[in-house]
């Protein structure tokens, strides 16, 4: 299992923690910073998804006007981690 410990840009949140365990599957998402409910539904629902899962529906995502959302920012977490 490996660990990651990613600092966002461009999002409310600050950081994202997360494990890809020996399969690339997410384990463990944890966000500090940003919407209490978004960032505890994020977790929730990519828990166990394969990182080209994950980088298949949150990649590109933008949150209002800024180029970039939480989930985009998992996902640019999950791909650079996962060598994708």
């Amino acid at each position: 299992m490996r660990h990651i410990d990613y600092q966002t840009r461009g999002t409310c949140s600050r950081r994202i923690e997360l494990d890809l365990d020996d399969e690339n599957r997410v384990r463990n998402v944890k966000f500090y910073g940003g919407c209490d409910g978004n960032l505890k539904a994020i977790p929730a629902l990519v828990e166990g998804m394969t990182a080209d899962e994950v980088t298949r529906k949150l990649s590109g995502i933008r949150c209002g006007l800024k180029d970039t959302s939480c989930g985009d920012q998992l996902a640019r977490a999950v791909r650079s981690a996962a060598g994708l």
